[in-house]
């Protein structure tokens, strides 16, 4: 990242669905101390519901924050099995994950699915991390524009630019996520530019220089530096290799 940038770097670790709460504990005291006084990068967690309590409780006073993995845009009601954003932030729960292509695909959540639940954080004060990204056909068919360009109209529909400032958008190309390999740097930097730009039209100036755009994709130690290094990829959404801290620590490193 350019130094003179004013975004703070995120580097958030998504660890889906892996990790007991006795396990979440462990890898906290393992974490904390490898990331101990490091300040460059905003650094988040995000466990599974179910462990997110006492991770929160684990990192508590740190310089890592407990994120979740995804939320329901009510603050309550008959949602069975649904958890809202208070309840998250009743246990310190500070990020959460929105609309990532397993949540789409998997629960087919909508673009307005994503938008009401952002609508929600926002409400709360929360730091959403808003997932966009196109499947390997769609960029075959030269159709990753048009894609990111609906995902962004439709998930920011609502937003005014003064309540934006929170909002963060995770570019994951699903073609690359779990694949191991990631999109070339050239490639992210260059759909990463276009998001950018997309933003700056939706929400003006300020909001598209002051917005934090990750990549997410098969991140890891060996190419975080190299992704990073770019002007405009202001950070990294972690998979499979955030669920060992030293692995995490050494992408917080980068």
């Amino acid at each position: 990242m350019d130094i003179a940038s004013p975004r703070k770097p995120l580097i958030a670790a998504n660890w889906k669905m892996f990790k007991t709460p006795a396990e979440a504990c462990a890898y906290a005291d393992a974490l904390l101390p490898l990331v101990a006084g490091h300040v460059r990068d905003e650094i988040a967690v995000c466990p599974t519901f179910l462990a997110l309590a006492s991770f929160a409780e684990s990192v508590k006073g740190s310089n890592v924050l407990a994120g979740a993995q995804d939320m329901h845009p009510e603050k309550e009601g008959a949602y069975t099995g649904e958890i809202s954003a208070p309840m998250l932030k009743a246990v310190g729960v500070t990020h959460v994950i929105l609309g990532h292509s397993e949540r789409r695909h998997y629960n087919h959540e909508s673009d307005w699915d994503v938008n009401r639940k952002l609508l929600a954080a926002l409400k709360q004060g929360m730091t959403p991390i808003v997932c966009i990204g196109e499947v390997q056909e769609e960029r075959e068919e030269g159709r990753t524009n048009d894609v990111l360009l609906r995902q962004l109209k439709i998930g920011l529909d609502g937003i005014r630019p003064e309540d934006a400032g929170p909002i963060v958008i995770a570019y994951e190309p699903i073609w690359a996520i779990g694949s191991g390999q990631s999109a070339s740097p050239g490639i992210a930097e260059e759909t990463h530019a276009f998001i950018r730009d997309a933003v700056r039209e939706r929400l003006g100036d300020a909001v598209a220089d002051g917005m934090r755009i990750l990549y997410g994709g098969s991140v890891k130690p060996s190419n975080t530096a190299f992704l990073l290094a770019q002007p405009e990829i202001d950070g990294a959404l972690v998979g499979g290799a955030s669920l060992d801290p030293h692995s995490f620590a050494d992408i917080v490193k980068y």
